[in-house]
């Protein structure tokens, strides 16, 4: 089944060259107004940090401040070039019509503002039940993810971060959903499941080799039997607490309401990088100690996560299958490929 989910003026994702779609997305009011507020955050910045970042990220901390800056760009640009190999991939395949799986307008309304709401309280709660219980604020990261801490996470913190990440934005909004939607209509059926799995494996590949490049400590400075028992663990964990959250919460249920609501794929995809961003808010690295690092804190929050966030959205639509993005871009690459080493320091797993 082919895919309408455009406005007058975009072309058919199925059927449009990539040619095509690169023009009409770069003429895109949202596009541009999103390139527009790139800039200015940037220049916010560079008015703000003085030449430093006040952020706890031992894994870039030693890089010069341009490279740092710039690090969230270079992130966008592999994206860009993701989203090409995507397109290249799912070109003949038939593109599910998302639109189609949300409700009416005014429900899918309804739903969206409920279902945002309700994330916006699950995030609070997060942020003090963490402290409450002598930890640090729980987001959809646990701190240490992806850049490391001075102080890596105790057990306990990590095990409760998961499954209230779990319980609060994947089992009850699936449970409520799945009463009323199918799964096909939740967007976690596949229609094609030789060429997810061919979009899988590709992606993986090329941003395990990104993953590798960018970052230092990562699963390759371990023991075998460090990996052999850290690796396991941290796909379990992340997979609990930020992988399943991510895939129910915004590429279920929320990604098929805004393609209903805007009628713009593009329009829906900027929305998907938008709220991808927001549940990370308070991250780990994040510092609110005065307005000038709290600003810092929150412009960067969204320069590192909007891109991955978008990137997510187009493997959703292109698929119709949200755990397309589940396993190629988020469980192994960077969590698995990145994150093992914080587990194991946590878990005191020995070489």
């Amino acid at each position: 089944m082919s895919v309408h989910n455009e406005l007058p003026g975009e072309p058919a994702i199925s059927g449009a060259s990539l040619g095509a779609v690169l023009r009409t997305t770069l003429r895109h009011h949202g596009v541009q107004a999103t390139a527009a507020l790139w800039v200015v955050g940037y220049l916010v910045v560079l008015w703000l940090a003085d030449g430093s970042l006040p952020f706890d990220r031992p894994a870039v901390a030693k890089l010069p401040f341009a490279l740092q800056l710039a690090a969230p760009s270079i992130t966008l640009i592999e994206i860009f070039l993701l989203m090409g190999l995507v397109f290249l991939l799912t070109r003949r395949r038939a593109v599910p019509d998302v639109t189609s799986r949300a409700p009416q307008r005014p429900t899918a309304l309804r739903e969206t503002l409920l279902l945002i709401g309700y994330a916006a309280l699950g995030q609070l709660g997060g942020w003090i039940l963490g402290p409450a219980l002598g930890y640090r604020p729980f987001s959809f990261h646990i701190a240490g993810t992806v850049f490391g801490c001075t102080v890596a996470p105790q057990r306990g913190e990590m095990w409760t971060w998961a499954l209230y990440n779990f319980v609060v934005f994947a089992l009850l909004p699936y449970g409520y959903f799945r009463r009323r939607y199918t799964n096909t209509e939740l967007n976690l059926r596949s229609s094609d499941r030789k060429g997810d799995a061919l979009l899988i494996v590709t992606v993986v590949i090329v941003e395990s080799v990104f993953e590798l490049m960018a970052f230092d400590k990562t699963i390759f400075h371990l023991s075998a039997h460090q990996v052999l028992l850290g690796a396991p663990l941290t796909l379990l964990i992340f997979f609990v607490g930020t992988v399943l959250p991510t895939m129910v919460l915004i590429y279920a249920i929320l990604l098929p309401r805004y393609l209903k609501l805007t009628g713009s794929a593009i329009s829906a995809v900027l929305l998907g990088g938008l709220t991808y961003a927001a549940m990370h808010i308070v991250e780990g690295w994040s510092t609110f100690d005065s307005p000038r690092n709290a600003t810092l804190s929150l412009i960067f929050v969204v320069l590192q996560y909007f891109g991955p966030g978008m990137f997510k959205s187009v493997l959703t639509l292109r698929t119709g299958n949200a755990w397309v993005h589940a396993l190629s871009y988020h469980i192994i690459a960077p969590h698995v490929i990145v994150d093992t080493p914080l587990v194991v320091k946590t878990f005191g797993i020995l070489p």
